[in-house]
């Protein structure tokens, strides 16, 4: 079946900044709100913040979704009147409820209010839809353990009510976050908005002897081929599984983020009326560039269905850090490509470089992120326009103290100033017109051996699990490849390309790289490039192919 009306985008907002910066870079609607009344203890948001939020939402033509999806106890009884009180002045597009007893509290003491259904309410069937639609709600987000023939099925069933999927961020280990990990570990409640992500955590295998006495059992080269550790269900005797741990520790519970992204035309054709972001705990540069990714692949679809290609938006995804990419229930059970049972942490081959904060008669102020080197390739990328544009800076210029510098590191808050001058081939108008304030800035990071070998490992998978392929001696390689790197131990790092601080060049003509646009060896790919649209560089094998070797 078919929809005739457009999915809208909806991004998570941890804070004000954050909320902007969704908007800017494509969100059709945000999801915010205060600590003390939604499941994120860690939001920045006051309620003076979510009143601007909505205003700056209201104002960019974009709906703003409050969250007051606790599971209540009595001391929130009180705060309730207040929060409902005072947001309903500034009339957001609908407030995201969990608790029944509140659902009938706003529904009574604020009726103008569009009340939705929670994902923590756990609705997986289209019996629950309906309950929830003859109540009064206007839209259900569905469990994450939906599957796509189930969300189809609900769509028939429930025509007359909005759906709401979720399509990227982080998953849950237990079900749409019911778990007991964090509360039993760390007394954080996870249905508090306190979750501890004890499913991240590393754990070791100890021994118990007999007179109660408990050892590490330490697992070594010698005698690794002693032990096999295996689990075995109760009610499946003989069903063995086989549990890994290396030098530090097992993640047996560490489960992938969701990307939706090679199947959305399938949410799209159907007529998912809200396509959700979970990350309300995540960066700034997250928000921009997911939201960025989804509000190209969404209008692609739209202007062209039957041509779509999730590859483009995958490779934007790709910088984003990430602990590999699955489908997670999308047909209908995790799949062991789902989980990560080498390594915990997120990561991507680029990282967050800096962000305008200010945009003068002749040049971008821009907040540094992260380290800055001389000879680095800032990438540029614009929430109004497709193409990025790249700019490789020789040295950086201290905004507050005009001083130049070879380094500048991240965390020091520096603002540094980079003229319009710099970029040979943009026109300042242009420039001025397309990085507005707030607008982010990448680069490439530098990786290990093992970061790279995992790489590997989550791109196989995923193409495995997408393909809905068995690739065991592949699967196997990649794997032993991780594993051999996890064993080295090093901690030197190489980037993807072949620049080389000031002194080389990696020929894929970046805007400002003086030896590209000056040495006769890249006479010929010079050439080539003017032809190409602002911003883009030679592939790798156009860059061998053009640039002449140095006799």
């Amino acid at each position: 079946m078919t929809q005739p009306h457009r999915s809208e985008l909806l991004m998570p907002a941890g804070n004000l900044r954050k909320l902007k910066m969704a908007i800017l870079y494509g969100a059709d609607a945000v999801y915010l709100g205060t600590p003390d009344m939604s499941l994120r203890t860690k939001s920045q948001f006051s309620l003076e913040d979510v009143i601007e939020g909505v205003e700056f939402c209201h104002a960019h033509g974009k709906r703003a979704y409050l969250t007051l999806n606790l599971f209540s106890h009595n001391k929130d009884i009180p705060k309730l009147r207040e929060y409902v009180e005072t947001v309903r002045k500034v009339k957001p597009d609908g407030l995201i409820i969990a608790d029944p007893g509140v659902f009938q509290f706003v529904k009574t003491h604020a009726p103008e209010l569009p009340l939705h259904i929670s994902t923590q309410s756990n609705v997986s069937s289209w019996l629950s839809v309906k309950f929830w639609q003859d109540l009064g709600a206007e839209l259900v987000v569905l469990a994450r353990e939906v599957s796509f023939s189930e969300l189809c099925e609900i769509r028939k069933e429930c025509p007359d009510i909005k759906l709401e999927a979720f399509v990227h961020g982080a998953m849950c280990m237990t079900y749409s976050g019911r778990c007991l990990l964090s509360n039993f570990m760390s007394e954080r409640g996870a249905n508090q908005g306190n979750c501890a992500n004890s499913c991240r955590w590393n754990y070791k295998f100890h021994l118990r002897l007999k007179d109660g006495t408990v050892q590490e059992l330490n697992v070594t080269d010698e005698n690794a081929d002693m032990f096999e550790f295996l689990l075995e269900e109760g009610c499946r005797p003989g069903d063995l599984l086989p549990i890994e741990e290396d030098s530090r520790g097992s993640y047996i519970l560490n489960s992938k983020d969701l990307c939706i992204m090679p199947k959305l035309d399938e949410y799209l054709r159907i007529g998912v009326d809200s396509l959700k972001v979970e990350g309300r705990g995540k960066s700034e540069y997250y928000a921009a560039i997911v939201a960025r990714a989804y509000r190209m692949a969404i209008d692609d679809y739209y202007a062209d269905p039957e041509n779509w290609n999730p590859l483009p938006y995958m490779r934007e995804l790709e910088s984003v850090g990430n602990r590999g990419y699955t489908l997670a229930f999308h047909d209908g059970r995790l799949t062991n490509y789902a989980h990560d049972y080498e390594h915990t942490a997120a990561m991507a081959q680029w990282e967050y470089a800096g962000v305008v904060s200010e945009v003068t008669e002749d040049a971008f102020l821009v907040e540094v992120k992260n380290k800055l080197e001389a000879g680095e390739v800032l990438e540029f990328v614009s929430p109004i326009a497709r193409e990025t544009v790249l700019l490789r800076m020789y040295d950086f210029e201290d905004a507050a103290t005009g001083e130049k510098k070879d380094v500048i590191h991240g965390g020091t808050r520096t603002t540094v100033r980079i003229p319009f001058s710099l970029f040979d081939h943009e026109d300042p108008e242009v420039l001025r017109a397309r990085f507005p304030q707030y607008s982010v800035m990448r680069k490439e990071r530098a990786l290990t051996e093992e970061q790279w070998a995992r790489i590997r490992l989550d791109k196989l998978t995923q193409g495995l699990e997408i393909n809905g392929k068995e690739n065991e001696k592949a699967y196997s390689k990649r794997r032993d490849e991780l594993v051999e790197k996890i064993g080295e131990n090093t901690n030197d790092r190489r980037f993807k390309t072949n620049r080389v601080g000031v002194e080389g060049c990696c020929g894929k003509g970046c805007n400002g790289c003086m030896m590209f646009w000056q040495d006769d060896q890249y006479a010929r790919a010079r050439e080539v490039l003017m032809k190409r649209k602002q911003g883009e560089q030679l592939t790798r094998a156009e860059a061998a192919e053009f640039v002449l070797p140095v006799e």
